[in-house]
């Protein structure tokens, strides 16, 4: 005779009572889309004593507007940052196009791609190329944590026990920006490896963001040290493209996996940054009559 194993499932309604919950509940596994979870769970890679779901929590789906930055909810969508969020945030809202399918992207979360820190994660690139930082929330209070010091590891992070993601805060674009993604097929994949770049032109400034390239995502210091001709925009030429593709794969730590090489890795992470250096450099200093 099989016996039934206890499941307890929670549906706060406010924040303070999810986390109040989940610290009298620690074996409780947050769910807002599922999009990772319910696979795990129905490949049985992971059985829940129980879960939070998040759902019910309406200030966790919405965005505002801070003035420099844009602070977006844990529990908004991926289809509402494309829609809705293109104009300011263009490097995050490209990078949310690419996720799954249209059912994933209206239910899946960029809340829940932090909370599982996978280095394949396609939100991550841009978030670490604009600088972005991340609210946790728990029973102690609020804290925040720099992008570039949320990934400790493969898929884990800086999140406490009893601690919820609850918004990430961008700034806004100072400049064109780029997400490119490289996988087995247009839509509907794992990344093989994908880069963000941000420009922001006041400050005569790159950002870079690396996935599914290393054990956590990462940043590229060295290509973001380039010397750009910033006083001469038509002196970016193939070469110094090049020498930028180049430092972006060299800050890469790829693994050879199912998905890919190390080397195929590396090699497209440098036509993907030195494509992207020429696209945001064009956008930034085109003149032409459109």
């Amino acid at each position: 005779m099989t016996v039934a194993t206890r499941f307890d499932f929670h549906r706060p309604a406010a924040v303070g009572e999810a986390v109040r919950l989940l610290a009298e509940h620690p074996e409780a596994v947050p769910v807002a889309g599922g999009t990772d979870l319910m696979v795990a769970v129905n490949y049985r890679h992971t059985r829940p004593e129980a879960m939070l779901d998040l759902t019910g929590l309406a200030e966790l789906r919405e965005w505002t507007d801070e003035g420099p930055a844009i602070r977006i909810g844990s529990g908004v969508p991926y289809a509402r940052i494309t829609a809705e969020l293109a104009t300011v945030l263009p490097g995050l809202a490209a990078a949310a196009r690419t996720v799954g399918s249209p059912q994933i992207r209206n239910r899946g979360t960029l809340g829940g791609n932090l909370a599982t820190a996978s280095p394949a994660g396609d939100g991550h690139p841009p978030l670490l190329a604009t600088g972005a930082t991340v609210e946790l929330t728990s029973t102690g209070g609020v804290r925040t944590v720099p992008i570039g010091e949320f990934y400790l590891g493969p898929k884990r992070s800086a999140l406490r026990p009893g601690e919820l993601v609850t918004a990430v805060t961008v700034p806004k674009a100072a400049g064109p920006q780029q997400f490119l993604k490289v996988g087995t097929r247009n839509a509907m994949v794992i990344a093989v490896c994908s880069f963000a770049l941000a420009l922001d032109l006041d400050a005569r400034r790159l950002g870079t963001g690396i996935g599914s390239a290393g054990p956590v995502p990462l940043t590229a210091p060295d290509a973001e040290a380039i010397d750009l001709p910033w006083a001469d925009p038509g002196r970016l030429d193939d070469t110094l493209a090049a020498e930028f593709g180049r430092r972006v794969a060299a800050a890469a730590r790829p693994i050879d996996d199912v998905r890919g090489t190390a080397a195929y890795r590396r090699h497209a992470l440098a036509v993907c940054a030195a494509r992207a250096l020429r696209r945001v450099w064009t956008a930034a200093h085109d003149r032409s009559p459109r």
